[in-house]
């Protein structure tokens, strides 16, 4: 979705830098030093205007200066992923007076044995204390975490996030834990523990928004939904990919979301969303169909057999 000036209202900048990749990683970042040039280069190709939505993702971007960017951006949601190292009043105060009102740090275990495996260079006690510090300067504020990782296993712990997203393990043949060929844990069980860990996310106030996004009702990710809901976005950097004059089909996507599909917009779909109702799958509102919980298991599935 293009605002009336011109400028896109949704805007995602990639930073390909970690301090080391993770074990389990296998997205395009890279364990090297930050070119300096790098941001100077994504200065160059902002859009005009201001955004609806930013979002900073990686890698790492706090790894890089951030600065030459937060004076020409503004948007009324602005995400910044950082990594509990990179935790530290300076860079908290840079970032809010930059114009970010939205935080998701990667915790993704509660776990030190599985922490130290993973390569993340921090313990879980070390990580709570940085999202507390998080949290005295964004109220806006929640972690990532993975589930299915070989022999983890952790309760959730309150830490007082708005917002949680929660991701099932996949191996990817580029990943260090595919070279070291790791058995990880068969889909039913890591189906089995993503059911414990949203039951206890819903027990701290969080609702499922997405497949694998939970918030308190008001702090869900307005970027994430923008890109299911089927609004064009831009990505800038290495790695980025962008969404542009998307076609209405892509708006198949809100599937995914607790938004639901509205029929209306897929008068050709009606039998076999119908189809999914019966199994359970999917539940039906007025015109407007939504995953049940069994559904978001396999959504994926479904979305494929409407289109």
């Amino acid at each position: 979705m293009r605002s009336s000036a011109g400028s896109l209202d949704n805007l995602y900048l990639h930073f390909p830098y970690c301090r080391r990749k993770c074990t389990y990683c296998a997205l395009p970042s890279r364990a090297v030093k930050p070119d300096p040039g790098y941001v100077a280069r994504l200065v160059k190709e902002l859009p005009p205007g201001p955004c609806k939505t930013i979002y900073f993702g990686g890698g790492t971007p706090a790894l890089c200066d951030l600065r030459p960017l937060l004076d020409k951006l503004s948007a009324s949601e602005f995400t910044v992923e950082l990594h509990p190292l990179d935790v530290k009043r300076e860079l908290l105060e840079t970032l809010k007076a930059g114009g970010v009102n939205r935080i998701s740090m990667g915790v993704q275990s509660f776990n030190d044995d599985t922490l130290r495996d993973m390569g993340r260079g921090y313990t879980a006690d070390e990580a709570h204390r940085a999202f507390d510090l998080v949290r005295a300067y964004f109220e806006n504020s929640g972690i990532d975490l993975i589930v299915g990782y070989p022999g983890d296993r952790w309760e959730l712990e309150d830490w007082g996030f708005k917002h949680c997203s929660v991701y099932s393990l996949i191996l990817e043949e580029k990943s260090i834990l595919y070279a070291q060929k790791r058995a990880i844990p068969g889909d039913d069980e890591t189906l089995d523990r993503i059911r414990e860990v949203a039951e206890a996310l819903s027990a701290l106030g969080l609702r499922r928004y997405e497949i694998s996004s939970y918030a308190v009702p008001g702090f869900e990710c307005r970027h994430n939904l923008a890109v299911w809901k089927g609004e064009d976005y831009l990505g800038l950097g290495d790695g980025a990919e962008s969404g542009l004059d998307r076609s209405p089909k892509e708006r198949i996507l809100r599937l995914r979301t607790y938004l639901g599909l509205d029929a209306r917009d897929f008068p050709a779909a009606v039998s076999k969303l119908d189809f999914y109702v019966r199994k359970g799958l999917l539940e039906k509102t007025g015109t407007v169909y939504r995953l049940t919980p069994r559904g978001t298991e396999v959504c994926d599935s479904i979305l494929a057999d409407i289109v």
